[in-house]
């Protein structure tokens, strides 16, 4: 008598596998997807996070090489000459601004006797600079809140519909043995483990860039108060 070949269908071979990928593959579809979702979520926090400390990592190496030759007694137009056409620092490119309208202003002989113009202008000029350097150092940095708020919240959703089918196991097979119950809990449950993998990271990293960034625009703001000082005498003299 031959003997018949049984087939095994891939849930039931991943049946009683625990490992990571075995639960992927036996949990539902649905629960797939939340998981691949916050996977990708999680990739590409960490790129975020790694990329953003380094770019404020070398933007502040710039700025000290920058803050050295600026208060070395150079004269402006030495430092201006020295930066060139494209500044690699959002201090440079502060200072750059400042000086664009510096020349514009006084340039004009009329103009000089109007010195607190001057200054108002140039300090506008500065801040609206430092806002919109800000702008793209803190580019991105708002994904890092949103993963940290909204993956536990999707992972909550994939392990409430993976404890739905457990229970709908125990319905269809009128049995509660812990054999028909742990698959869906275990996948339930691997939802909720990858949902807070991606937040932890993402609300810590993001609390310490947003303290860097934060330091990085108190010094921008400090240069300009002090460059605008500095202006400022420069126009008394020439008034």
């Amino acid at each position: 008598m031959e003997e018949q070949a049984i087939e095994v269908t891939p849930f039931e071979a991943a049946t009683g596998d625990f490992t990571v990928w075995g639960m992927f593959w036996q949990a539902d579809w649905v629960v797939q997807l939340v998981i691949i979702s916050l996977l990708v979520a999680s990739v590409w926090s960490w790129i975020i996070i790694i990329g953003k400390f380094r770019h404020i990592k070398a933007i502040k190496k710039k700025a000290d090489g920058f803050e050295e030759t600026f208060w070395s007694g150079n004269s402006l137009e030495d430092v201006m000459e020295k930066i060139g056409a494209s500044p690699d620092n959002p201090l440079a490119v502060v200072f750059m601004a400042a000086m664009g309208e510096w020349k514009k202003s006084v340039g004009s002989q009329t103009a000089i006797k109007n010195a607190f113009g001057i200054q108002e202008r140039i300090n506008m000029v500065m801040n609206v600079t430092i806002n919109r350097e800000m702008e793209k150092i803190e580019r991105h940095s708002s994904y890092l809140a949103s993963v940290g708020s909204v993956s536990p919240f999707v992972g909550l959703f994939g392990t409430v519909w993976g404890i739905m089918n457990s229970f709908t196991s125990i319905a269809e097979t009128a049995n509660t043995s812990l054999a028909v119950v742990a698959p869906g809990i275990a996948e339930a449950l691997l939802a909720t483990a990858l949902g807070l993998m991606a937040a932890i990271p993402a609300v810590v990293f993001y609390n310490r860039l947003t303290n860097e960034m934060n330091r990085y625009a108190a010094r921008m703001e400090g240069f300009a108060d002090e460059f605008g000082a500095y202006l400022s005498r420069q126009l008394e003299e020439r008034s």
